[in-house]
């Protein structure tokens, strides 16, 4: 049993070569394609309204909401960005730096920025269709199939796909960080970190969505400020190194010099995968929280959860790369993952480098377990409201996934996680392009309310050829 998954196993091979069939020949061009597609049909949406985003997100996070039960803007920013950031900002990173070199890097950035324009369409499609639920909304790509393209079977699929891909494999993956993190700072074995976790992640994902979304809008701010401040400390004392950084970067992107041993399509396909595995943007996951959101309209949300991608990539993923490229670590081959992360910062700040980031990715971690988690349970009520799917859909998300991560190898999960991840994106991507010129006709609605000075509030009789499938916007 263990010959077969470990990473030279007939089940690792089998599941890397359908993977990379999947990313190289079809999912990097029309994630590409869509992306540009979607910038253009926005016209740019992702730059000329930055200032509305960081506008809208304050707005909610100060908003007194008298104590109703509802998940606000700022809370649905919150959990989706806790996914977002985490094992691919710190072991993700490190990994496409490994085996892509320093140009994967610029491919990171490169996604993040045509992706945010396909984040804020696929969000503004889940806040339009989504349903109400108790004490919430739900909602998300298998809701706009179902409802916008009025398309069972594929909304079925879907919905099976997000629970294996987050609900499941991602949790593995995070599991399996975090013990590796653990053990190189602190020499504590995988299977004790393991079922630390699994007894953890359980306590929460029974508690609900309202129990994630406030431990969620406390663990993200704390985590990503700490670690973006101790990144810029790095960098400020080695500011001069910064230019040759930069340099590095560009011509490794575009395959002018290899550092790292990789070809120019290593590079730019280990850039798209880890970068689309750090900032979701199309991937379908972030629509799920964002439909929880209460708002007045949903182009709100659309370009709250943009704004969520250039944080996770822009932002905390830079402060990774920055790190690895300046200790210099980069260029060997006996690191990898989490402890290539590890051994850059305690080059730089000694021992207590190394501590630190077993702690975050603790934190960054464990935050995108119960996110994750969310996502599968909105998909399990999607299919059924059977309690008892439920409770073992719960049990294995929360417990035999992350104690699975924790004793496999980092090979197996990284590329199931990249097999399941190629998948739903291609179906996603499908829904998200016949149903794009909705979200453009809530974009021209939205600007046009704001240039009359009114707070912009949607009403379904908008689009009227839409009423009848519109559930929450009388």
């Amino acid at each position: 049993m263990s010959e077969i998954f470990s990473p030279d196993g007939f089940l690792n091979k089998m599941v890397m070569s359908i993977s990379d069939c999947l990313w190289t020949y079809l999912l990097l061009g029309v994630l590409v394609i869509c992306g540009i597609y979607f910038t253009i049909r926005s016209r740019f949406v992702q730059f000329r309204m930055i200032g509305e985003m960081f506008r809208l997100l304050t707005e909610s996070a100060t908003k007194n909401d008298q104590g109703k039960k509802h998940v606000s803007s700022f809370h649905a920013f919150a959990v989706s960005v806790a996914t977002r950031v985490g094992t691919g900002n710190l072991a993700g990173v490190a990994t496409a730096i490994s085996i892509g070199g320093p140009g994967s890097v610029f491919w990171m950035w490169v996604i993040a920025i045509i992706g945010s324009a396909t984040s804020f369409v696929e969000s503004t499609l889940a806040q339009l269709f989504k349903r109400r639920h108790k004490d919430s909304y739900i909602g998300g790509p298998a809701y706009y199939i179902l409802y916008g393209m009025h398309n069972r079977w594929m909304s079925r699929l879907f919905a099976i796909l997000l629970i294996l891909t987050f609900g499941l494999s991602y949790n593995s993956i995070q599991s399996n960080t975090i013990c590796s993190a653990m053990d190189e700072a602190f020499g504590f074995k995988p299977l004790l970190v393991g079922l630390a976790i699994t007894v953890l992640s359980l306590i929460i994902v029974f508690g609900g969505i309202q129990r994630i979304a406030r431990v969620s809008a406390v663990i993200v701010p704390i985590m990503a400020i700490g670690y973006f401040v101790l990144a810029l400390v790095v960098v400020i004392i080695n500011y001069e190194l910064i230019p040759h950084i930069f340099s590095l970067i560009i011509k490794e992107a575009f395959g002018i010099s290899q550092v790292a041993g990789g070809s120019l399509g290593a590079t730019i396909l280990m850039g798209v995968k880890r970068g689309l595995f750090s900032n979701e943007a199309g991937e379908g996951s972030a629509p799920n929280v964002a439909a929880t959101a209460s708002t007045s309209h949903p182009v709100k949300q659309g370009l709250i959860q943009a704004l969520g991608v250039f944080t996770d990539t822009l932002l905390v993923c830079s402060c990774t790369a920055f790190i690895i490229l300046i200790s210099g670590l980069y260029g060997s081959s006996e690191l990898n993952g989490i402890e290539l992360t590890q051994k850059a910062l305690h080059s730089e700040i000694g021992s207590s480098g190394t501590i630190f980031v077993a702690v975050a990715i603790l934190f960054f971690a464990f935050s995108s377990i119960i996110g994750n988690y969310y996502y599968g349970e909105a998909n399990i009520r999607f299919l059924t409201s059977n309690k008892t799917v439920m409770n073992v859909y719960r049990f294995l998300s929360g417990g035999v996934v992350v104690m699975f991560g924790a004793l496999a190898s980092l090979d197996i999960v990284w590329n199931i996680g990249d097999l399941f991840m190629a998948c739903i994106t291609i179906c996603n991507l499908i829904a998200v392009v016949i149903l794009g010129k909705y979200a453009f006709l809530l974009l021209d609605d939205y600007k046009s309310q704001k240039r009359r000075g009114i707070d912009p509030e949607f009403h379904a009789d908008t689009i009227p050829q839409l009423k009848d499938d519109i559930e929450c916007w009388d």
